[in-house]
């Protein structure tokens, strides 16, 4: 076949028409395509074809890699149906604490792990940033902390003065038990904070944390000896639990001290390496694969020591609603929103890496408790940089409270309701600010939220004494709350990792140099080392001859 005849058959396949026909004894170029496409076609039929088997296998192999999270999801379900069974057989306190003992259990093994997880990954960090990186990822994650708690402060009060949840004839329903008379001073509040940051003995700083406290002190009336009154006067005094804050700034500033000492202080930043190793291998073995089963007895045990649960239903499911409706609003509309607008990737596939996370803080109701399986779940499912998460998630289980400023805020406006108080402008105002520097400054223990719910109440005059009406529906709402401060420090630590991508690149790049330099040298070392050897023995040799 000729060259004409070739292209003219090319055009005309490509064309449609029909091609001129052919001597004897050859295959026309429009056939050999045609018997081209023909095989294609036949061989991507063969691929698009897939069998019972192997859905059944991709199925299968589903489940195998997402088999803790399907266990975690089937222990809350069996916890909510064992717990309202358990309702109905009226168990004994004793039963129900057997009950709850291996919750237990797995609550003592998470706290376990906070101060070696948390002082490990804060230095390693730290000690693998440079000084002027550092402070940028530092304050971007603080300025994205402080926006989502303003925000959900924001969505808390516009939903609590809209729904009105709070009627004054709760107050004669409800019998509200009496609470102790305790001063509360916003200033003595943020001194506190700022007493914690420095803590005067780190070792008392891993299981105590400084808190302003007065008493009562009997005073003599100069001029009447017969007549004394009593004064409050203030005291500091150490509270059992973790200082997290003062463990983070030292940390902070060890690691970076660290960092700056180069190849003196590699021996002590490779310790805290491998201890962060160890610990994220202990908790990856042993304490994840016991979370269902903890997880379930902790639903099930809290369920069945509820007394009242109809009752209690009744009087505060509007409060109730009022509070969820926020959380999900925040959730599920607000931090997917920022953290798409900020790195245009899908949110819902971020938070189906966050999922297992999600549901140990459901169980859980401790940010710092589920610390240890953030991590896991941020790192190796959602492919974020170590060196992020370990500060962006360590920060925030102290810092980030977003569930926890939008419930204060419900609540201090719906005691003013109960109470038939009017609440102005610069009212809201103040509760909005007091709920984010209390929110802050909340330990990330379960239902710390009470506690710094006295400093809002005392800051706008409302009665202490009503915040105890809170007390039996405070658990469930207290877990639902640190899922979602769990859930925006996972949105965060995504967030932080994209806008300093292009930083831990330089800074990969320069320690790639700085690598291949010394590798460099120490070549070039041995080499002349080397030289000198060779031309002493010929010295020597010489010398014998």
């Amino acid at each position: 076949m000729s060259l004409r005849q070739r292209l003219s058959g090319i055009v005309a396949a490509l064309r449609g028409s029909s091609m001129p026909p052919a001597k004897e004894g050859h295959t026309s170029t429009t056939e050999q395509i045609e018997k081209m496409s023909s095989e294609s076609e036949v061989e991507s039929k063969k691929r698009v074809e897939v069998t019972p088997l192997d859905r059944l296998q991709a199925v299968v192999d589903w489940m195998d890699k997402n088999m803790l999270l399907i266990l975690t999801i089937a222990a809350v379900l069996i916890g909510l149906g064992l717990g309202f069974l358990g309702r109905l057989l009226d168990l004994s306190p004793q039963s129900i604490m057997l009950i709850t003992f291996p919750g237990e259990i797995l609550m003592r093994l998470l706290k376990m792990f906070i101060l070696p997880l948390v002082t490990s990954s804060l230095i390693t960090a730290m000690a693998q940033l440079d000084v002027r990186s550092s402070g940028r990822i530092g304050f971007r994650t603080l300025t994205y902390y402080a926006v989502t708690t303003i925000l959900a402060a924001i969505v808390g009060i516009t939903l609590v003065l809209t729904i009105h949840p709070g009627d004054p004839k709760i107050k004669n329903i409800i019998i509200t038990p009496s609470m102790e008379e305790t001063k509360f001073s916003t200033l003595d509040a943020l001194l506190d904070i700022v007493r914690n940051m420095i803590p005067e003995n780190l070792v008392q700083a891993c299981f105590q944390q400084v808190q302003t406290s007065y008493i009562k002190k009997k005073v003599i009336i100069i001029g009447n000896m017969n007549q004394s009154d009593h004064v409050l006067e203030p005291i500091l005094v150490y509270k059992d639990g973790m200082n997290v804050m003062g463990l983070i700034i030292f940390c902070i500033t060890f690691g970076v001290i660290a960092g700056q000492l180069g190849s003196k202080g590699k021996l002590m930043v490779d310790f805290f390496i491998v201890l962060n190793e160890i610990v994220m291998k202990f908790v990856g073995i042993i304490i994840i694969w016991f979370a269902p089963f903890g997880i379930m007895c902790l639903i099930a045990g809290k369920i069945m020591s509820i007394v009242n649960l109809a009752a209690t239903a009744q009087m505060l499911g509007l409060f109730m609603i009022t509070v969820l409706l926020g959380l999900s609003i925040h959730g599920i509309i607000t931090l997917p929103t920022i953290f798409w607008l900020l790195t245009r990737k899908n949110p819902a596939v971020f938070f189906r890496g966050m999922m297992q996370a999600w549901i140990t803080a459901l169980g859980t109701a401790s940010s710092a408790v589920t610390l240890p399986i953030t991590f896991k779940c941020v790192e190796e499912n959602n492919k974020i940089d170590p060196r992020i998460t370990r500060f962006v998630l360590s920060v925030g289980a102290t810092v980030n409270m977003d569930g926890t400023a939008l419930y204060e805020a419900v609540s201090a406006i719906f005691i003013a309701q109960i109470n038939a108080l009017p609440l102005g402008i610069a009212e809201v105002i103040t509760v909005s600010l007091t709920a984010t520097l209390a929110s802050i400054g909340a330990a990330s223990i379960p239902s710390a939220a009470l506690i710094s719910m006295l400093l809002i109440s005392t800051t706008l005059g409302l009665p202490t004494d009503d915040i105890s009406l809170l007390l039996a529906i405070d658990w469930i709402l207290d877990r639902i709350r640190t899922s979602v401060n769990v859930l925006g420090d996972g949105y965060g630590a995504g967030i932080v990792y994209h806008l300093s991508k292009t930083e831990l690149e330089k800074m990969d790049e320069e320690r790639r140099l700085q690598e291949l330099e010394t590798g460099s040298l120490l070549k070039d070392t041995s080499d002349k080392c080397q030289d000198e050897i060779v031309s002493d023995d010929q010295q020597i040799s010489e010398t014998k001859i």
